[in-house]
């Protein structure tokens, strides 16, 4: 009785996390137990599962793992390919790296907090980015999304993607102002097999991204590069960054956006760093103006037809495919504490900065406290993510925030609040990374999740509503 694993299968293992199976066609990890893991170790088409020396335990286990349409059955010497065989990677699991693949921009952004024309943050050699390909892919990191600055400035951008691709990493989102979103490029990414998601800033209609980019006609640039991805079948999602100035365009640079294939849209306030401070483009837009606005909105993006997926900050988020369903994405629901880590998004996706620096999250670039973390051409990528200054973050505990925290520990919002975001709380305790987030304090406190929930009751019918909600 042979068994062999199917051919789309891998058998891995990270630090914590020795036992998986991998679908290497979706790059998504099972993660199983020792057991598990010792019986697919034995469907390798050179071992006879019917022997003595097989533990019933095992045998028993086979049925259920061929209906699972993990295994099937094979001839004697039909042996699985070699990369099909355990791999142990020397580092913690890490899913997905977010890229800055360069610092340098071809565009002049008023609110750039890299001041990426100037490439403040640098921008790697060809050989170091060659370097932390191969160190992606000896440490089993799953899929890739690129941003820059503009990554499509680099001149060797097709050379990084033939090498992820060769490695099995899966390229899942390019961020990109659009300006050298052509043709020839989507037709090289589709000559490859891959039509990963063009994710491209769009802030406003009526001349706001003209003026916010620093670019003429920035604004039909954009929206021909969004035409040309549905056109070649590239899905796209946008981002805008709100100011006082577009503040009041959001349903029509939304409806605007469905137009153009777009299929989701997450917004930010622009905040009061890098070139906007430097350029006196005036203060950032208050959370309490920004919350009021998103809340005016949610019913026109019903009224709407609800035009494409929308993320509201961490205010409010929905989606069509979801159309019965939303979410508040900073409220969290947790009952264990001592279990549960600081930034469960971190935990599973590492940012890497321009100059190679291993992060929790893209926000922190900006800021002086990323000099406390780790540079990958220094220590190696396997150590950032083994035993470093990024770890012990992403190891942080919910206890630990509170206990730093005794009026956030005191407030009846604790379980769903966790002290918010270190990236946000960071904005207003520069040195404190466990400092309270007042953002989110903000929704909490200033009583927008009620809010949200009394409005959805009108919306949406009430037993689905609460359902969603809770």
């Amino acid at each position: 009785m042979f068994y062999k694993l199917k051919e789309n299968y891998l058998l891995r293992g990270w630090q914590k996390l020795p036992y998986a199976l991998v679908d290497k066609r979706r790059r998504q990890p099972i993660f199983i137990n020792a057991k598990e893991m010792r019986a697919l170790e034995l469907c390798n088409g050179q071992i006879d599962l019917s022997l003595p020396l097989i533990s019933q335990e095992i045998r028993d286990m086979i049925p259920q793992i061929e209906k699972n349409g993990i295994i099937s059955p094979c001839e004697r010497g039909d042996a699985i390919a070699p990369e099909q065989e355990y791999k142990l990677y020397p580092a913690r699991y890490i899913r997905t790296a977010h890229w800055s693949i360069t610092g340098h921009c071809n565009y002049r952004c008023k609110h750039c907090y890299m001041s990426a024309p100037d490439a403040k943050y640098g921008e790697l050699s060809h050989e170091q980015i060659m370097s932390i390909v191969q160190q992606l892919i000896d440490c089993g990191v799953m899929e890739v999304s690129l941003t820059g600055g503009e990554p499509l400035v680099r001149k060797d951008f097709m050379e990084i993607v033939d090498a992820l691709l060769a490695g099995g990493i899966r390229i899942t989102t390019i961020y990109s102002n659009g300006k050298l979103v052509t043709d020839e490029l989507l037709d090289a990414l589709a000559e490859r097999g891959i039509h990963p998601e063009f994710n491209m800033s769009y802030d406003g209609v009526d001349g706001w991204h003209d003026w916010l980019r620093g670019i003429p006609n920035a604004g039909k640039i954009v929206e021909d590069a969004f035409l040309r991805c549905k056109e070649k079948g590239f899905p796209t999602g946008a981002e805008m960054c709100i100011h006082h100035g577009n503040k009041h365009l959001l349903r029509e640079t939304i409806n605007r956006l469905a137009e153009l294939g777009c299929r989701s849209l997450k917004t930010n306030p622009i905040s009061n760093v890098g070139a906007w401070k430097e350029g006196g483009y005036g203060e950032s837009i208050s959370m309490q103006e920004l919350y009021q606005i998103y809340f005016d909105y949610i019913p026109h993006y019903y009224e709407d037809g609800m035009p494409l997926s929308l993320q509201l900050g961490g205010f409010f988020s929905a989606s069509p495919r979801r159309p019965d369903r939303y979410d508040i994405p900073c409220m969290k629901h947790c009952s264990k504490p001592e279990n549960t880590c600081v930034c469960g998004h971190a935990r599973m996706v590492m940012y890497i900065s321009a100059e190679g620096r291993a992060l929790p999250c893209m926000a922190l670039s900006g800021m002086d406290i990323q000099e406390e973390f780790p540079l990958i051409p220094e220590i190696g990528l396997a150590q950032c993510i083994t035993e470093s200054r990024y770890m012990r973050l992403i190891d942080t505990r919910a206890t630990e925030v509170l206990a730093h925290n005794p009026e956030c520990a005191k407030c009846k919002y604790a379980l769903q609040c966790l002290a918010g975001c270190r990236a946000s709380a960071l904005e207003t305790s520069p040195t404190d990374i466990l400092a309270p987030d007042m953002a989110i304090c903000g929704i909490f406190k200033g009583g927008w999740t009620e809010k949200i929930a009394e409005l959805m009751k009108n919306i949406l019918p009430q037993e689905k509503t609460e359902a969603a909600s809770n």
